[in-house]
């Protein structure tokens, strides 16, 4: 409803849009984003990756800063050039003002929640009137389930690559031992390729992370989606029981719901072919870049091995 009542379009230009850094501080992130007006950096905070933060914040927990960033400013960029979205004052708010937004206060109660999660299992597994929707509500369960794990799992190997740089910088150092002062050590940096490869990696799994979460938000529409029809309905049956004091009233509610949900199914078809488009795009990309960045990184790799053998072999 708010949406409907903005027409103002942005005065920030999308490309200029940027999010250069983010610090930790406790439980908040705060990131700094740049566009035509810059809001103050807060005071960096010391980072300490636990296990539960690595798993509550994937790439954060492991210090990657800026490859987290580039996530945040695509996001933000796409928020900026949605037809809808983007004339919201609000988003012109949030990229021009200098006050970060207020921090939002999180009720915590266990009985509320678990009430919710039960009618939200009741509601997902309402049948819808429209194939076109059920089929998407089938395959979004789906590829939802393959996005996040496969993010997850590309996580994993990434957590694993950094821990064997880590072990070979500490090789690398040893070796330095016995080298003399006059040789260059970045020649024995052994570690230095293998940062290479996590960092490539890294980049990679925000591909999949951010296809995880184009899966995460269209199921979250289809279940909005999936209420109103259920609130539909709801409004239909009482139309139909209401006695013929209140029959007109409900009539009237009943119209509303009808047109309410019909524009609600409208602009979702229109979003799914959105985000069909740009999820693949975006995919595609980031397999693109990991592959050429693997390719690169392989040839760099070969060439200082061979460094190494010719080096080798002069000693014999």
């Amino acid at each position: 409803e708010e949406v409907k009542e903005v027409t103002s379009t942005l005065s920030v230009d999308i490309q200029s849009i940027k999010v250069t850094e983010v610090v930790k501080d406790g439980d908040t992130l705060t990131f700094l984003i740049e566009s035509e007006k810059f809001p103050p950096l807060p005071v960096k905070a010391q980072v300490n990756a636990s296990a539960k933060i690595i798993k509550q914040l994937g790439i954060l927990g492991l210090g990657e800063w800026q490859a987290y960033c580039k996530a945040m400013e695509t996001f933000v960029r796409q928020i900026a050039a949605h037809s809808i979205l983007g004339k919201n004052n609000a988003v012109e708010i949030f990229l021009t003002s200098s006050d970060p937004p207020g921090r939002q206060r999180v009720r915590k109660n266990i009985f509320n929640r678990l009430s919710q999660a039960m009618e939200g299992m009741r509601k997902e597994g309402h049948k819808d009137v429209d194939e076109f929707f059920q089929t998407e509500r089938d395959h979004n369960l789906v590829f939802t389930g393959c996005a996040k794990t496969a993010a997850e799992r590309f996580l994993d190997v990434v957590q694993t690559e950094q821990k064997i740089a880590v072990a070979c910088g500490h090789f690398s150092t040893a070796l330095r031992l016995c080298v003399e002062q006059g040789e260059d050590p970045d020649k024995l940096d052994f570690s230095k390729k293998c940062d290479n490869v996590a960092e490539n990696n890294v980049y990679s799994w925000l591909g999949l992370d951010l296809e995880s979460r184009y899966q995460e938000a269209e199921k979250e529409m289809l279940y909005r989606r999936t209420c109103k029809l259920v609130e539909l309905e709801t409004t239909r049956r009482n139309a139909e029981k209401a006695k013929p004091v209140k029959k007109a009233a409900m009539e009237e509610v009943k119209k509303a719901a009808e047109t309410e949900f019909d524009h609600i199914s409208g602009v979702a078809k229109e979003e799914i072919a959105r985000l069909q488009a740009a999820r693949v795009k975006m995919l595609q990309q980031a397999l693109v870049q990991w592959c050429e960045k693997q390719l690169l990184t392989a040839k760099e790799s070969a060439d200082q091995f061979n460094q190494h053998l010719q080096a080798f072999r002069g000693m014999a």
